[in-house]
């Protein structure tokens, strides 16, 4: 198991979530959708609301009448890894879908219009780790942010750090900053001097089973309390709650082994 990392999660430094390249929405593939709503709704006090009929089946995930995120179901007899996905902000999808193809990646998924949600698709990186790319129709009661039961940061595990953020540097701009620490293969993305998102790079402590994939992080009011209400509901602890730098974290997984972190005091 990768040891985690260092989170970086700004702290109330976040630029406008519209900004092209910031994570603006996550959404989860489970193969059980209604296991998955009750899960998280008891995790984190979610509740759901029917999603955009053209990613049927799905839900939107709300928190006090606003949205978080979505949970949709993954094809039947399709053994793929459950996982959250987060959507980057675009200005203009179809040409940035097209610099991911330019840049050595690949579009599984759109471009095409959902709903209400706004135009997105989904792709991975060379390296294989799935991301999404989102322009967002704003509407009343949409995201919310930094408040317990939130995504409040994302990183991506990956074998090495250099090709990986030049491929998203490409595509957004980004001004990379590398973790000063001595042996630590980091580096923090920056949009207009502020932190966005981080990419890790852990060689060979990379799990075979997962390969590269980025790590939602999920404000919480207590990591121990929270830690033990997702085992009692069937998930796992992977790395046991501890104080870093940012915050008491832990990361986790869920009943069918999607991993995320749980955070507390992050702002």
């Amino acid at each position: 198991m990768t040891e985690a990392p260092e989170p970086g999660v700004p702290n109330g430094r976040a630029p406008a979530r519209n900004r092209p390249g910031t994570p603006c929405r996550v959404s989860l593939m489970a193969h059980g959708m209604a296991a998955a709503q009750a899960f998280y709704g008891e995790l984190f006090g979610w509740e759901f609301q029917p999603g955009p009929s053209r990613l049927d089946p799905c839900v939107r995930a709300l928190l006090n009448g606003r949205e978080v995120g979505g949970i949709g179901q993954l094809p039947p007899g399709r053994r793929l890894p459950v996982a959250w996905t987060p959507y980057l902000a675009s200005d203009d999808v179809d040409l940035t879908a097209e610099t991911v193809r330019l840049c050595g990646g690949t579009i599984g998924v759109g471009p095409l219009d959902a709903g209400g949600i706004g135009r997105l698709t989904i792709g991975s990186d060379p390296w294989g780790a799935v991301f999404g790319l989102l322009r967002a129709r704003p509407h009343p009661g949409a995201e919310t942010t930094g408040l317990p039961g939130t995504p409040v940061w994302h990183e991506l595990l990956t074998y090495e750090t250099a090709g990986v953020a030049t491929f998203y540097s490409r595509l957004f701009g980004y001004e990379r900053k590398p973790d000063g620490s001595a042996g630590v293969d980091r580096v923090t993305l920056h949009l207009d001097g502020r932190p966005v998102a981080a990419v890790h790079g852990v060689g060979r402590a990379l799990p075979h089973d997962r390969g590269s994939h980025w790590m939602t992080y999920f404000e919480v009011t207590d990591t121990d309390e929270a830690t033990e209400r997702l085992v009692a509901l069937g998930g796992r602890v992977l790395t046991p709650a501890r104080n870093t730098a940012r915050g008491r974290m832990a990361i986790v997984a869920d009943p069918e082994g999607a991993r995320f972190a749980l955070i507390q005091g992050s702002r």
